[in-house]
């Protein structure tokens, strides 16, 4: 399998896209004006203690108080992770009280897991963990952990050992092995654990010198955070089109992973790269809710504020043998794009995928092994459910940043996210009534209706009867303007 990652970077927005096979994977955008604070650490204060919700408010410094859960302030053992995920809450036997641990005013030391989202604030963790190239350092913890995607059993013991090692349990501090130390010499590991212990003590120093609400520990930017997290063995080139840029990535690279410093270069040419690639038409495609399908079905995705849901139809897809062979053949395809969606649009939380009825068991079962497989190669954590007895396909996915959706694009002004708006009829009645409810509560001679044009056409050529009958009825004079200002649904009834 080909894989590239592209950069581009301009003054006030770099992105990184993952490339496989000619096909757009994953987009990665980060913005000098919105730049996410996942990873960041801080030194916050304590703003509400929440009995109730066993959670409490904690002001950190951004614009909206950040949210700290009693299972994130102490943990037991971490579970074994996949890739990226340093450690999982694990509720105590016992809960104890979050007013035992946290009181109002107190400074604690906390940890971004999940950007602030919506109207929702940051999600925090005192549990902290600083991740390098290949290792994940847990500087309160003991544990060590080896990602689960690392298989063989012989090369997860070998880790182990280095790890024990170089950072023996006397010194105090955990670690998670990545997904990306599988194969890795001992060397590499050496240098990794020597590079977080010099980052720790950093931290150290700053969490003694600074003020609440700072940030004592920043994460690195989205270029270095894509060559730390994205390039792999797999990985053929890395095409940067930013000189600055590329040089300091392979400067990093040369520090931290010698052996594929080669594989990132300058990209010089007249033609931008995204477009050269076709990545911004994958993009504006990644903003429809309409995903067509090779065979002539189409997916269907309505991303909501508690779930995302995924509806697949045959659309013109006929099929040669015989119904249940159409949908098997439509579902299979549509499990494939459904996994790349996900992961294109970044879409987390709860999702539900609506596949087309099948009745055959075997078809489900591959229908299902098909998705799983697709979702292997996704970053983020997802676990997937068999079919419900509704025939739908329940499955989650880690979300820690907005969805490509709500990175780029904001509600309809006209129609506030509903994606629908009255209709002109619906307005014109509206209007009628606002004007009898005007004329009995006020005095007055004549009206002025203020309204949308196309409001205003449908009043004086469809309603014109009608309009001449309310006149006659209200004993009063009726003037309408369009302007072009107003949307459709806006109006306003002046007395004159």
């Amino acid at each position: 399998m080909s894989e590239e990652l592209l950069v581009n970077v301009t003054p006030r927005e770099t992105r990184v896209a993952v490339v496989e096979n000619g096909m757009l994977q994953e987009l990665h955008i980060e913005r000098g004006s919105q730049r996410g604070v996942v990873g960041n650490i801080y030194k916050g204060k304590v703003q509400r203690v929440m009995p109730g919700m066993q959670a409490a408010f904690v002001d950190i410094g951004l614009e909206r108080a950040a949210f700290l859960h009693a299972n994130d302030i102490f943990r037991s053992a971490p579970l074994d992770p996949g890739e990226g995920e340093a450690t999982a809450p694990v509720p105590p036997q016992v809960q104890v009280p979050i007013a035992e641990l946290l009181r109002d005013g107190a400074e604690i030391v906390v940890q971004v897991v999940k950007d602030p989202i919506g109207s929702k604030g940051a999600r925090l963790t005192t549990q902290l963990s600083i991740p390098s190239r290949y290792l994940v350092l847990l500087p309160h913890s003991r544990v060590v952990g080896i990602s689960a995607r690392i298989e063989d059993e012989d090369e997860r013991a070998r880790l182990k050992g280095l790890i024990a090692e170089f950072a023996p349990p006397s010194r105090g501090q955990g670690f998670i092995v990545r997904t990306n130390a599988e194969g890795q010499p001992a060397e590499a590991l050496a240098e990794d654990v020597a590079y977080l212990g010099r980052v720790w003590a950093l931290v150290e120093r700053n969490i003694a010198a600074a003020k609440v609400g700072s940030c004592v520990y920043e994460d690195l930017s989205l270029p270095l955070r894509a060559v730390r997290d994205l390039i792999r063995r797999d990985v053929d080139k890395v095409k940067v089109d930013s000189r600055e840029t590329s040089e300091r990535l392979r400067e990093f690279a040369a520090q931290y992973m010698p052996g594929l410093a080669e594989k990132i270069e300058h990209y010089a040419g007249a033609r931008p790269i995204f477009d050269l690639y076709g990545v911004e038409d994958e993009i504006q495609r990644a903003l429809d809710k309409e995903v067509p399908l090779k065979s002539g079905g189409y997916l269907v995705i309505d991303q909501t504020e508690a779930m995302t849901t995924v509806d697949v139809n045959t659309g013109s897809f006929l099929g040669q043998r015989n119904l249940e062979e159409t949908v098997y053949r439509t579902n299979l395809e549509a499990a494939q794009a459904v996994a790349r969606q996900l992961r294109l649009r970044n879409l987390g939380g709860i999702i539900i995928i609506d596949f087309i009825d099948m009745v055959d068991a075997e078809h489900r079962r591959q229908v299902l092994r098909t998705l799983e497989k697709q979702l292997a190669r996704d970053h983020a954590k997802t676990t997937v459910y068999d079919f419900s007895p509704l025939g739908l396909v329940e499955m989650t996915r880690k979300r820690t940043v907005e969805s490509l959706q709500r990175q780029l694009s904001e509600p309809c002004h006209e129609c506030g996210g509903r994606g629908m708006v009255k209709t002109a009829e619906t307005v014109t009645y509206e209007v009628f009534r606002e004007v009898v409810r005007a004329v009995r509560q006020f005095d007055a001679e004549r009206l002025l209706v203020i309204a949308s044009p196309k409001v205003v056409a449908r009043i004086t050529d469809e309603e014109s009867n009608a309009v001449a009958e309310l006149e006659e009825f209200l004993g009063k004079s009726i003037r309408f303007q369009a302007d072009t200002q107003y949307l459709q649904e806006q109006f306003d009834v002046v007395l004159l």
